[in-house]
């Protein structure tokens, strides 16, 4: 009879508790506002400072780096709050630079060398992924809100691949055999660091929203990778390469 009881009593205090996170948790996202963002990033994966390996950029061709998410944005007080968010992007590069006694690892003619190459390199870099950022704001007004914070991305999709050609790597040191590069497809040689390229990758983001309509607004944000784009132990290339992309997003008003 006693355990009965005491089974009733548990029971209902389960139930009241439960129903009370329940009304707590209607009260806390009754002012959450949450958007869907759709947007483009341009960019790339770059060293922090140019090394004087690379002598100059040659050209800059757009990628797909599309952004499709959705953010919820909580008010903690005044002008300040809590943004948090999930996005579908890319952060990708399609760059040729002209090297001298640059680093690398490559394959021509079934066989990798590894040295210092100085020519012309293309590189392809894709990174399609899941980001999660969470951003403290600032309402400055109305109409306008900065942010800032962290985010966390896992890579569900990577490449890191090109060609060197018009030049020539000097095996093992920079006084090595001479093996030369045609300018045209099977005189070049070809490299692929895909598999080393890190799987979680972390760093900061800032930005500013501007809400142009009732609904509709603009969203302008720079993220800045920390950990580089290669796993740790990765030396191949002689700089580590950080993400560093610039976003524009149309962002819409969903509650």
């Amino acid at each position: 009879m006693i355990s009965k009881i005491y089974n009733k009593i548990i029971v209902g205090a389960f139930f009241l508790l439960l129903t009370s996170l329940s009304a707590a948790a209607d009260g806390f996202f009754d002012d959450v506002e949450v958007k869907a963002r759709l947007g483009y990033s341009i960019g790339g994966t770059a060293p922090l400072s140019m090394p004087a390996s690379i002598r100059s950029i040659e050209a800059f061709h757009l990628t797909p780096n599309f952004q499709i998410g959705i953010d919820a944005a909580k008010p903690l007080g005044g002008q300040w709050g809590l943004q948090a968010g999930l996005m579908l992007e890319n952060k990708g590069m399609d760059g040729e630079v002209m090297t001298k006694a640059y680093r690398m690892k490559v394959r021509m003619d079934e066989s990798e060398m590894e040295g210092y190459y100085t020519g012309r390199v293309r590189q392809k870099v894709t990174e399609w992924m899941l980001t999660l950022p969470v951003q403290a704001t600032c309402q400055l007004s109305q109409k306008v809100k900065l942010k800032a914070g962290p985010y966390v991305s896992v890579l569900i999709d990577k490449d890191f691949s090109g060609y060197a050609a018009d030049g020539y790597l000097r095996k093992d040191d920079p006084t090595g055999v001479k093996v030369v590069m045609g300018n045209k497809e099977g005189e070049w040689a070809t490299y692929d660091f895909s598999d080393d390229m890190r799987l979680l990758q972390a760093g900061i983001a800032a930005g500013a929203e501007w809400q142009a309509w009732q609904r509709v607004g603009l969203s302008f944000d720079l993220s800045w990778g920390l950990t580089g784009i290669h796993k740790s132990d990765f030396k191949t290339v002689e700089q580590t390469l950080y993400p560093i992309y610039g976003t524009i997003a149309v962002t819409y008003r969903i509650k």
